[in-house]
């Protein structure tokens, strides 16, 4: 299976044994796998990958797991890139793609770090495993969980969208909702998880769920016949999504499956709660935490990622940009993607799309430039927000509604 060699701090590079239980590292930075790519590049050819599941798992060696026995999965992965011809042409470009996670499991991309960090978790003895969560991590990690056999306690926002709560009611998760953001719920993970014997799967606190979420990199340059788009428009809360992607990209190249041209990355944040463009914007290497966090896209509703300055090293490293929307707009491009290409997606997936017009319109893309939108999410996860576009009203029935059943 693996060839994984051993783990590393983030910030500090100080190396860490595989095969153990690990949250962050020492000095407080998370941990990052690192794997044996000279080795896979003598032994593994890319070509064999169209032999494999129609999964995350068919790049099963560069994924952490030893024992094929614990990988707990429900087919997650390789979701369908769609080109959308009619959307391009009203945003005023010529080659758009959506990357679609919504079709995974419980309906986001989270399904993919959720099946690495819950495998690893099988295969390492853990038997609780604790999550603070904006929605969708939750929904994820209560699904596996489930399938583990593992007990999951999860803590969310009280106003998180009612599909992320009832899913985890429905998993059999233990849920808590908290009167906050989801940092006062990692909070509450972090001053109990020692008494209650809980394994933390917070973002970026343990270091697997960025491995499956990485092989979104993997298969988009796979499904582009091995080569990366010229833009990449990622929707940015935790973040973990993009430093997983950038870290794929590395991987790739070191096995000789890629070249070193890289994507511009642009990370999409709302206006609401915009930290990692507001440290774009100003030149940090880290975020600050931004106050009275507000947005209908919960999935960006995180004030202070842990991974900010990997965020802004793979934004600035790939001469991208960070840019903030509108939740109006966000709303607004959603049903005009649905409408124009009959794909329902999350706000957070939407608000990529009215980046794009922004920055197309600004001129810091070219109309011929390769776009790339990662949609995180199923729009059906998000009925509340747009709810707000389409109320429901009592007016005059209508002639078919009066006909009464015989």
């Amino acid at each position: 299976m693996t060839i994984v060699d051993h783990l590393a701090c983030s910030y500090t590079g100080t190396r860490y044994e595989a095969g153990k239980l690990h949250n962050l590292s020492a000095e407080g930075w998370p941990l990052l796998v690192r794997y044996d790519l000279p080795k896979a590049r003598e032994s593994w050819n890319r070509e064999w990958i169209a032999d494999g599941p129609r999964s995350m798992w068919r790049y099963a060696p560069v994924l952490p797991v030893k024992n094929p026995a614990n990988i707990v999965s429900l087919g997650e992965g390789w979701s369908p890139l769609v080109r959308t011809p009619r959307l391009a042409q009203t945003l005023g470009c010529e080659n758009l793609w959506v990357k679609d996670e919504g079709v995974n499991p419980t309906g986001s991309f989270k399904a993919r770090g959720l099946s690495c960090a819950i495998s690893m978790c099988k295969e390492l003895g853990v038997k609780k495993v604790a999550i603070p969560s904006a929605g969708n991590a939750a929904s994820a990690m209560a699904a596996y969980a489930a399938a583990a056999g593992m007990e999951a306690h999860i803590f969310m926002p009280r106003d998180v969208p009612q599909a992320n709560y009832i899913e985890c009611m429905s998993f059999g998760a233990h849920v808590t909702l908290v009167n906050g953001l989801i940092s006062d719920c990692g909070r509450i993970v972090a001053e109990r998880k020692a008494a209650e014997g809980w394994f933390e799967v917070s973002t970026l606190k343990e270091p697997y769920r960025i491995e499956g979420k990485k092989t979104m990199g993997y298969e988009l340059a796979e499904q582009m016949g091995w080569t990366l788009p010229d833009v990449i428009f990622y929707p940015t809360g935790g973040g973990v999504g993009m430093i997983g992607m950038w870290k794929a990209f590395d991987e790739m190249e070191q096995m000789g499956w890629i070249g070193s041209r890289r994507p511009k990355m642009i990370a999409v944040q709302a206006t609401g709660c915009q930290p990692i463009v507001r440290a774009f914007e100003q030149g940090t290497e880290r975020s600050e935490f931004w106050e009275n966090a507000s947005t209908v896209s919960s999935g960006l509703r995180v004030p202070k990622p842990l991974g900010d300055f990997l965020v802004l090293q793979a934004v600035r490293q790939s001469q991208g940009t960070a840019i903030a929307v509108t939740d109006e707009a966000s709303l607004d491009w959603g049903i005009e993607l649905a409408k124009q290409e009959g794909m329902f997606v999350a706000p957070e997936g939407a608000a990529c799309v009215a980046a794009c017009q922004q920055l197309l319109n600004s001129g810091f893309l070219k109309p011929s430039e390769k776009i790339v939108i990662y949609n995180t999410g199923a729009g059906l996860k998000y009925l509340e927000a747009y709810a707000t576009r389409f109320p429901r009203t009592d007016g005059p029935l209508d002639s078919l509604s009066m006909i009464s059943p015989r």
